[in-house]
């Protein structure tokens, strides 16, 4: 009798190809985490652990392994551990609070979780062909949105370049904020050169302009860089908050990205917010292609922090097949509404 938890995976399929300068994708795997007790089994914790193949550091052969030795420790009453898996830890953490406040996915209890207050978002544009991304940038703006970030580095940087002067034709920036995200694109030695043409259209920052664990070439390129140079990737698997200080202080980018699935959960992220602030470094919260669930908890997360700069949100909206949620979307505002309901589908939960 006690504590019990059980994990599940579930397919999320794309409402159409998502293209990043490493991959495309149709559909992602994500697992979710249960926790109960049995005494009162209809009232439970429900936590995302949002693997990303590809990018996060947990992407190894064991994971499921690692997910039953989370579950069997707590079904036998004994200390769980996450294994040092970021997305693990970050599901375990959100299901914890989740059913520590009586299963209402109310994961960081704030007024925006009642429906009281927005948070802004950018709206994010996906790589296509020139076509294609012209017409997700007018749909965004025709949206609302007022902040809009592009990933760069897999149509071509010249044809990119004009997409970007089109928006900048059309819209100022003081109307209009434009972050581009290269997803490590750029080499090291055109990195300079693509930033310095990228500067005449006034962008807001460039996320993670070379690939990450180039330390000392990327500190090379915040101290140049005509654009604010934001770390992304860079975080990625630091979990000693000792490196985190000594990373930020050795590159001194403008921004960090705050991931809580990739960035070691929501405590982890929250160090790395400390660290940025010792050192006068700005950031902003983004999601990582979540479910409703994972995004549900880093909204509320975010708006606990009184975040005013858009932040990099989900919209809901990716996937066909998504979690329903009281999550909403009104312009370039995420809110909750306070009449919205969850539907937890029928899930294959596996119990150790």
């Amino acid at each position: 009798m006690g504590r019990r938890a059980a994990w599940c995976r579930y397919r999320l399929d794309f409402r159409f190809v998502a293209r990043t300068s490493r991959e495309t994708m149709t559909s992602k795997d994500t697992y979710f985490l249960k926790l109960w007790d049995d005494t009162a089994p209809e009232v439970f914790g429900i936590g995302e652990c949002g693997l990303f193949r590809g990018l996060s550091a947990d992407d190894r052969p064991d994971y499921e392994q690692r997910l039953d030795a989370l579950c069997r420790a707590i079904n036998r009453g004994e200390e769980p551990s996450a294994g040092g898996y970021s997305s693990i830890t970050m599901g375990y953490e959100t299901a914890l609070a989740d059913f520590a406040r009586g299963g209402r996915r109310i994961v960081f209890d704030s007024p925006w979780v009642y429906g009281d207050g927005q948070l802004t978002i950018n709206g994010l544009v996906w790589m296509g062909s020139p076509d294609e991304m012209l017409r997700r940038i007018d749909e965004k703006l025709s949206s609302g949105f007022r902040c809009l970030k592009m990933k760069i580095g897999g149509v071509g940087f010249e044809d990119e370049l004009k997409l970007i002067a089109h928006i900048r034709s059309a819209f100022g920036s003081d109307c209009l904020t434009l972050r581009v995200d290269a997803n490590g694109a750029f080499s090291p030695a055109d990195a300079l050169d693509r930033l310095d043409r990228l500067a005449r259209f006034d962008i807001h920052s460039i996320e993670q302009p070379v690939r990450a664990g180039q330390a000392e070439e990327m500190a090379r390129i915040c101290g140049a860089s005509p654009i604010p140079v934001a770390l992304d990737e860079e975080l990625i698997g630091i979990d000693d908050d000792r490196d985190k200080i000594r990373l930020l202080s050795t590159v001194r980018p403008r921004y960090i990205i705050l991931k809580p699935t990739l960035a070691g959960g929501f405590a982890s992220s929250m160090a790395w917010i400390e660290a940025a602030e010792a050192l006068g470094i700005g950031w902003w919260v983004t999601s990582a292609l979540e479910s409703n669930i994972g995004l549900n908890a880093i909204a509320q997360w975010a708006a606990s922090l009184d975040v005013e700069m858009p932040q990099g949100l989900g919209t809901g909206q990716l996937y066909h097949n998504n979690i329903v949620s009281p999550l909403r979307l009104d312009g370039d505002r995420l809110y909750s509404d306070p009449d919205g309901r969850w539907e937890i589908p029928q899930l294959q939960w596996i119990e150790p």
